[in-house]
């Protein structure tokens, strides 16, 4: 039997969907989220998660209920309520996976890369960083400290559906630095103080990128955890780039680094 188009902007199951994209603890407690745009639901198919429900543009909705449900434009007309994953480190270490000595590596890769990412807060540059983190071929992301969520919406759309396709995991500093020190990991905290270019350190071996916020950058516990202090050299006024381009400068140094060695 076909499904009945749906008119009202009061119907209780478009109500739940903006619902969604508005309220990041109603994501949490239902693990669910929003997924809006052709491109964005394709990768989110392709990488496996489970689609719950889709509405689509004069199929299913009326563009004006449509309006309503989106949270941003020019998402051709489709939306899917999507089923949340967990993003715990035990699953990341099943996922890639990693062996359990202290000096062991990733048993699928001799030299994983990794990036760190601690207190991220804008939803765009952590979207933007798992863009770049897939296009760089990362092995995994760590979220510590979160104060947003991975399932955002605008985590989603600067992502552009690298959320769904890098492994990440959602854990304290401190589980984080134990995680990285007994698999081996070498930690590269980014940061101005006590450091030398980025370009000057083997990034072939394990590595770990760690980022901290634009406006504080790493706590001390990062700091002191880490193998080195690297820097981007700032040439002009400023003391800073945004961190999603920091971070990709490092990421493809890595990759320029393992090319040259053909890693």
């Amino acid at each position: 039997m076909e499904e009945t188009i749906i008119t009202s902007v009061q119907n209780a199951r478009i109500k739940h969907v903006v619902a969604l994209q508005q309220k990041s603890s109603l994501r949490r407690e239902e693990g669910l989220f929003v997924v809006e745009g052709q491109r964005e639901i394709d990768h989110c198919k392709a990488c496996g998660y489970e689609v719950v429900e889709e509405y689509i543009r004069d199929v299913n909705v009326t563009p004006q209920v449509y309006e309503k449900m989106a949270y941003r434009g020019s998402t051709e007309g489709h939306i899917a309520v999507v089923r949340c994953r967990e993003h715990t480190l035990s699953i990341l270490r099943s996922a890639l996976p990693l062996g359990s000595s202290k000096n062991s590596q990733f048993s699928n890769k001799n030299t994983p890369l990794v990036v760190v990412l601690e207190s991220v807060e804008k939803p765009g540059n952590l979207g933007a960083i798992l863009r770049s983190a897939e296009a760089a071929g990362i092995d995994a992301l760590i979220v510590c400290d979160p104060l947003t969520d991975l399932y955002n919406p605008n985590v989603i759309r600067a992502s552009i559906g690298g959320v769904f396709c890098v492994p990440t995991a959602v854990c304290t500093s401190q589980e984080c630095i134990a995680f990285l020190k007994q698999h081996g990991i070498k930690i590269l905290t980014a940061q101005l103080q006590d450091s030398y270019e980025y370009y000057d350190y083997d990034m072939t071996q394990g590595t770990a990128i760690v980022m901290g916020t634009e406006s504080t950058g790493l706590t001390n516990q990062w700091r002191e955890a880490a193998d080195a202090h690297i820097r981007i050299p700032m040439l002009g006024r400023l003391d800073s780039l945004n961190v999603s381009v920091s971070a990709a400068i490092l990421m493809y140094e890595a990759v320029r680094q393992r090319q040259s060695k053909n890693l």
